[in-house]
């Protein structure tokens, strides 16, 4: 099981040989309404994601109330605020999970989470969580991950701030905790994250390296990052994902919108789908390819017996006579039966 080439949550199976599985990341973006975080989760089923996932934390089990210098953000987006404040603004209240998690049951969409301590996990497994997330900034947390594989539920990791050592500690820990369904997600940390900073090759090394399913969780502006990942191996994408980035909010404007995100998952399954298999043949069946496939056909009457010349034949399009590969060998030989002037060569006609 340890080397299996998909994970499965609620029946549905996540690898290179299946659909992307996309998540649609509800974050901060519920900015303190429960009605809201209902609309976002109706409208990522609306708009084809796999899946909405919540952030599990209070404030006081995340960071402490300190504002001393430790505790401030400098730069980027929340330059000035303090960590406490910042999540006491994000947090999702944890009276409403069990509400969420009910609501995404009746759409028929998978909900799952993000823990952040011991007590996150314990109310995700007292609503039946099918699956668990690992945030990139608690990858080194290894006490956290043991706890949560104890479940031996699928768990999906990023990696955005671990090493390779560091991503194959946690790996080693959740397989000894008992989870044998493991993703790694390549993901930057950076609130919003440049595509070149992204460098997706690394997806194929993760899969070499530890021989799990990989996906991205993407922190751009756009989508053509997540699309492209795809052709790399990517079977899950993850994205932030808002109603309206006007609303505000600590996420807002590294979010997408409804319309957006049915983009994305329109794409990554279009993307998904171009990839396919291995394949030199012509796709004969499909009657446009021989109608522009050149090959020979008889440009002369000639009588059964008679000898073929070059003057006989002609390389043309539509390709339903023989390739013109042949056409060399073709002069000399005798015709089986009459033809005329348009038909397409072929060996039954030919004398051997």
């Amino acid at each position: 099981m340890k080397n299996k080439r998909y994970i499965e949550i609620e029946g549905t199976k996540i690898g290179k040989e299946f659909p992307p599985y996309l998540i649609a990341e509800m974050s901060a973006n519920h900015n303190g309404n429960i009605n809201t975080a209902k609309e976002i989760i109706k409208s990522a089923k609306e708009s084809g994601a796999s899946a909405v996932k919540l952030q599990t934390y209070k404030p006081e089990t995340i960071t402490l109330d300190l504002k001393n210098s430790d505790f401030i953000l400098k730069g980027g987006l929340w330059d000035g605020r303090s960590l406490f404040d910042l999540y006491k603004e994000a947090h999702m209240p944890w009276e409403w999970h069990s509400d969420l998690f009910d609501y995404a049951k009746e759409l028929g969409i998978t909900i799952f989470s993000s823990p952040f301590d011991f007590s996150a996990v314990d109310l995700l497994e007292d609503l039946n969580t099918p699956a668990y997330k690992i945030a990139s900034f608690e990858v080194t947390d290894l006490r956290l991950i043991k706890y949560i594989a104890s479940t031996r539920k699928p768990l999906i990791i990023s990696t955005g701030m671990a090493n390779k050592e560091e991503i194959q500690e946690a790996i080693d820990v959740a397989n000894e905790s008992g989870c044998d369904q493991i993703a790694i997600l390549h993901c930057v940390s950076g609130y919003p994250a440049p595509s070149s900073d992204y460098n997706l090759a690394t997806l194929l090394d993760l899969s070499k390296q530890f021989n799990k399913v990989v996906g991205l969780s993407d922190h751009t502006l756009d989508n053509v990052t997540a699309i492209a990942s795809i052709a790399l191996g990517s079977s899950i994408v993850e994205k932030h994902f808002i109603l309206d980035r006007e609303l505000g909010g600590p996420d807002s404007d590294f979010s997408l919108e409804p319309r957006e995100l049915k983009i994305l998952a329109d794409s990554l399954n279009n993307a998904w789908e171009a990839i396919g298999n291995i394949n030199y043949d012509l796709k004969s069946s499909e009657e446009s390819n021989v109608k522009f496939r050149r090959s020979i056909y008889f440009v002369k009457d000639l009588k059964a017996g008679e000898v073929i010349t070059e003057e006989c034949l002609r390389s043309v399009r539509p390709g339903y006579g023989l390739p013109t590969k042949y056409f060399d060998s073709l002069i000399g030989k005798k015709i089986k039966k009459d033809v005329v002037y348009g038909t397409p060569t072929s060996f039954e006609l030919i004398e051997d």
